[in-house]
Formats: C-alpha cells, sequence, structure tokens
C-alpha cells in the first residue's frame, strides 16, 4: 500500500498522534527501569546479577514475543495486540512493586517483556507505515521512534523524582498504572491497522519467513540489530550504577538516560528525515561505528558529571536512530504484507542482544566489581556491526508486495 486514500487525513493524523502517545507511553518507564538497580538491590542485599537477570529476561521476552505479536498483527489487526501488551506490562510492574522475593522478581521479567513486546513502538510504527506512502514511511517511523525516546527522556527523571518523594516500591506500582493510560488511545489506531495478511494461513507466514531468511541483505539486518540490543541495554540497565560506583549523586544518573533520551528525539527525527535521502545501510554502518568511537572516548576519559552528560547526549543521537533505518529496509527489501512479521523478528535478535547485555553487565561486575570488560565488548560489537551492514542490497525488489 503505497497511497493514504483509504484513510481521511484527519483519521490519518489522529492515528499518528495516538501511536506516538502509545510509543511514549510504553517506552519509557521500560527503558529507564535500571535506576531502580542500586537502591533495589542494597535494601533488598541481592546481588547486581539478581535485578540485571530479571531485565535481561524482560529483554528476550519482549523479543520472542515481537514476531507473534507481529503476526497477530499482520492477521488480526493492530489494535488488539496493543491492549494485550498494555495490560500484561501492568501485571508484570504491579508483580515487581509487591512481591518482594527474588525468583518472583526475575519471573515478572517475562511478564513484563511479553507486555512490552507487544505495546512497545515497534508494533506501533509498523501498523503506520502501512497506511502512508513510501517516501513517508522513514519519516513517520522516525516520528514514532521520537515520541519513545520523549518518553525515556520523560521517565528517567521522574521516576528519579518519585523514588526519592514515594520510596522505590510505590514507585514500581504507580509506573505499573501509567500502562493502562495506553488504551484509550487505541480507539484511534484502530481506525487505520487494518489486517495485510488476513487471508493468509500460518504455512504462507512460514513461507515468507523462510524466504526472508534466505536473503543476504535480511540477515545482515537481523544479526546486525543484535549489536543495538546489546548497546541500549546494557547502557540503559547499567550506566546509573556505574556512575554511583564513581561516587557521583545518583542524580546524575538519572540525567544521563534522561539526556540520552532527550537527544534520541533529535536522533529520531533526523534518522527519519536522513532515510528519506541517503543511503540507509551506510546510515546504519555510521552509526554502529560512531558508538564504538564514543565508548572508547568515553572511558578513555577521566568522569565527572560533563563527561557523562556529554557522554549521553552524543550517544542520544546515536541510540535509536536505527530502528528507522532498519525498519525502513526491511520494508523496502521484503515488501508490507509481512511487515510486522518480519520487523518482529528483526527485533528478536535486537532483545536478544539486550538479554546479553543486561545480564552480561550484571554478571561481569558481580565476578570483576568492574564493568570495563563490558565496555571494551561494546566497542568491538560496534566495529563489528558497521562492516556486517555494508553488503545490503537497497536496490533490491521486495520479496512480498
Amino acid at each position: 500500500m503505497d497511497e493514504t486514500t483509504e484513510f481521511s487525513k484527519s483519521t490519518l493524523n489522529a492515528a499518528i498522534f495516538a501511536g506516538c502517545m502509545i510509543a511514549f507511553l510504553g517506552f519509557g518507564f521500560s527503558a529507564t527501569f535500571g535506576v531502580f538497580l542500586r537502591p533495589m538491590s542494597a535494601e533488598l542485599g541481592w546481588g547486581r546479577e539478581v535485578f540485571s537477570l530479571s531485565v535481561a529476561i524482560q529483554a528476550l521476552a519482549w523479543g520472542i514475543t515481537q514476531p507473534f505479536a507481529g503476526m497477530a498483527a499482520d492477521r488480526y489487526g493492530t489494535a488488539r495486540v496493543l491492549a494485550f501488551g498494555a495490560i500484561c506490562a501492568a501485571l508484570g510492574f504491579y508483580l515487581r512493586g509487591s512481591v518482594m522475593i527474588p525468583q518472583v522478581f526475575v519471573f515478572s521479567g517475562v511478564i513484563v517483556g511479553m507486555g512490552t513486546g507487544a505495546c512497545s513502538f515497534p508494533v506501533v510504527i509498523a501498523a503506520l507505515s502501512k497506511v502512508v506512502t513510501a517516501r513517508q514511511r522513514s519519516f513517520v517511523m522516525g516520528l514514532g521512534t521520537a515520541a519513545a525516546s520523549l518518553g525515556m527522556f520523560a521517565a528517567a527523571p521522574a521516576t528519579s523524582a518519585m523514588i526519592d518523594y514515594f520510596g522505590w516500591q510505590q514507585t514500581i506500582i504507580l509506573i505499573s498504572l501509567s500502562f493502562l493510560a495506553i488504551l484509550p488511545f487505541l480507539i484511534f489506531v484502530s481506525r487505520v491497522s487494518m489486517p495485510t495478511a488476513s487471508s493468509q494461513g500460518v504455512g504462507a507466514f512460514g513461507s515468507a519467513i523462510k524466504t526472508a531468511f534466505q536473503d543476504r541483505s535480511y540477515l545482515c539486518l537481523f544479526f546486525g540489530f543484535f549489536v543495538c540490543g546489546f548497546h541500549v541495554a546494557f547502557i540503559g540497565t547499567h550506566l546509573p550504577a556505574y556512575i554511583a560506583d564513581l561516587g557521583l549523586p545518583i542524580l546524575v544518573g538519572g540525567w544521563s538516560l534522561a539526556l540520552i533520551g532527550l537527544f534520541n528525539i533529535a536522533g529520531s527525527l533526523l534518522a527519519g528525515w536522513s532515510g528519506q535521502n541517503h543511503s540507509k545501510k551506510n546510515m546504519l554502518a555510521g552509526i554502529y561505528l560512531s558508538r564504538a568511537i564514543v565508548i572508547v572516548v568515553f572511558i578513555l576519559t577521566p568522569a565527572s558529571p560533563t563527561t557523562i552528560y556529554v557522554f549521553s547526549a552524543v550517544m542520544g543521537l546515536l541510540w535509536l536512530s536505527t530502528v528507522p533505518f532498519t525498519m525502513g529496509l526491511v520494508a523496502q527489501t521484503q515488501g508490507l504484507t509481512y511487515l510486522s512479521t518480519l520487523a518482529g523478528l528483526v527485533f528478536f535478535s535486537h532483545q536478544v542482544g539486550s538479554f546479553t547485555g543486561a545480564w552480561l553487565g550484571g554478571r561481569i561486575f558481580d565476578i570483576y566489581q568492574s564493568y570495563t570488560p563490558m565496555w571494551w565488548a561494546a566497542v568491538v560489537f560496534g566495529i563489528l556491526a558497521a562492516i556486517i551492514h555494508m553488503p545490503i542490497q537497497e536496490s533490491q525488489k521486495p520479496k512480498f508486495a
């Protein structure tokens, strides 16, 4: 679908606004949950691996859920999938704040991950990208990603302030309620989120997946996005604790995540615009290489609030700017019919990377009492990702209409 004549401009604009609000609400608090690591671990006497494992399982459950959520959205429409996700995420966060048993806390990552996988911004932007023109697609993806980033910017300092005022336990309960605010916006999304594969059976989805994984360009996107997940989960989960370990105020850690979210708004919008005018694969390779360089400079520079804020701002520009390019290339090379499904599989790779980055960060710290090996691993992965994206063939004909 390359034209928008099926929907009025007002209906489409309302759906885009609602989609952005869903991305804002669904991503912010889940992406900044790392601010709870130090206060929870200290008060409850847990090692950091307990917290990290829950966040890592959340990321993995998100990744496993994402392709199934995509299939459901392609076949039945997006609104139902988003509603399930919002309710599930609310329940998972409620468990995190009400049952203080390590095993339950770790298991809550499964429920939160299923919820965020079904109501996350990738599901939203995939739905909206189907109802705009091919030229507008990259920008709409960037707009949805920017809205998610705005949620991260707002959530990080808000969470830190609520922890100071209410305590971490009550703050988690409040976060659980915020996911229910997604539900009213689904009315507007449901008006445009029409199924694109409603007549297709399970076999057709399997054939589409098999065809995609026989395409080198899709494989490059699949494996390259693992690195994005590794970077954002490790930094998002462990940066506040790393900063506190350096002897700096906890609030610096909260604002570091907020700055990542703030500058990611600009990075996502810039990526959405650039995807309409420049080579997406070259832009992706440049982003990953830039991340590696920025991390090297950060870990070799003496730490201070200024250097941390500069690092956060620059990393924010590169944070989720990979999403419009990656999703745009999936649509460009594979087509729109199974876009939610195939985009969901690419996000599965992203979340496997997130699981690795979040959990391994805690594991490495508990063993060495240092995050240094993880920072250097992030550098190596960034260089590898830049190389992986170069063979992508942007000019190939889409596999599915």
